[in-house]
């Protein structure tokens, strides 16, 4: 597989605290294994589905914003995390890449274990391959239920991250792992044939706190191509999934802000407003209709919408999340052959055919 994704490592970063880059030792046989285009689930970049700790978390979390829930509930192994979600960005990357050369996407992939340490910018050694093992046990075990759609589907009956993994290892059970399988649930599967995936950029791996992790996906679906965006922090907060208290948050992004190591934005922390200001990088390839080397089309970047247009697109589309909304709005505006004329305008009418055609979510 070869990527057409320029190179956005850390030529284009201001100096930071990045993790070294594990995956400039690639052997020619395994390159295009580290350059391959990550690839990530919408609904798991706007919603907390993985626990930010890198401490076992047993108890169940609830969480709810808009009419949109979600409840989590561990396994005897604890919760899925933050890290154990990159299995399936692995397998979300490859099976879309698959799918723009034609292929039938699978619900069962089997993973080279070393490609996938390679992918993810970790380690060789024995236990970065036990750890995939880990992740697998959690990510089967963690049961999720939500009103969160993938695809025209909505489930309310307790499911999985994937549904059930076989490891096959060299001479038994204490022998070196030589690869696995996993079965991606339904819900993820969902999302991936519907296209309900966004792009990340290469250091996304390089991030190596679980927090800078969940900021930069909260970034990349809520700013995505837009040239800024400005959360307060309380709202960062409570997107976050962060289990801490608001005070303690604060000070965590603020020292975020402070290294500003985050990449495709700029991070700056306004005391004034409590905002996050997210500032637009430009380092991002276009998400249009999923194919990013087809260039910017007239009407690819769109200014930031007013405050009250907001509103109004709730009241266009009662029930929908209209952050959800604009992304969906903005790659289909990007993807026409024509300027978007009064943006704001256009946004609500689209809200507006939304509801008409699928009422509410």
């Amino acid at each position: 597989m070869v990527s057409n994704t320029p190179n956005l490592r850390d030529d284009t970063l201001p100096p930071s605290n990045l993790t070294a880059d594990k995956r400039g030792q690639a052997d020619l046989f395994t390159c295009d294994v580290a350059d391959a285009v990550l690839k990530d689930l919408m609904p798991t970049l706007e919603h907390p589905f993985y626990s930010l700790s890198k401490k076992p978390v047993m108890t169940q979390r609830m969480y709810q914003r808009g009419e949109n829930w979600l409840k989590i509930s561990p396994s005897a192994k604890g919760m899925a995390t933050i890290y154990d979600k990159d299995i399936l960005i692995y397998a979300v990357s490859q099976l879309i890449a698959a799918m723009r050369d034609g292929a039938e996407p699978k619900q069962r992939i089997r993973i080279n274990c070393r490609d996938f340490l390679l992918f993810s910018n970790r380690g060789q050694g024995g236990k970065d391959y036990q750890a995939i093992c880990d992740a697998i046990e959690r990510l089967d075990g963690t049961r999720i239920t939500t009103n969160i759609r993938t695809g025209d589907e909505e489930q309310f009956d307790a499911f999985g991250l994937i549904d059930g993994g076989t490891v096959r290892r060299k001479n038994g059970l204490n022998g070196r792992i030589l690869w696995v399988e996993i079965k991606l649930s339904d819900f993820v599967f969902n999302a991936i044939q519907h296209h309900e995936v966004l792009t990340l950029h290469p250091d996304y791996f390089r991030l190596s706190k679980p927090l800078e992790r969940r900021i930069y996906e909260l970034a990349r679906r809520h700013c995505g191509q837009q040239p800024s965006w400005a959360p307060y922090m309380k709202t960062l907060f409570e997107k976050s999934g962060s289990t801490g208290v608001l005070k303690l948050f604060r000070s965590r992004v603020k020292e975020i802000c402070k290294v500003n190591n985050m990449p495709d934005y700029d991070l700056r922390y306004v005391e004034a407003g409590d905002q996050v200001i997210f500032t637009n990088r430009q380092t991002m390839p276009l998400d249009c209709d999923h194919q990013e080397d087809e260039g910017t089309p007239p009407g690819g970047v769109l200014p930031p919408l007013k405050p009250e247009t907001m509103e109004k697109a709730r009241e266009a589309a009662p029930g929908w999340d209209v952050y959800h909304l604009e992304s969906e709005w903005r790659t289909w505006a990007a993807c026409r052959n024509e300027p978007v004329k009064h943006a704001d305008a256009a946004f609500i009418g689209f809200c507006k055919a939304r509801f008409a055609n699928e009422g509410r979510p």
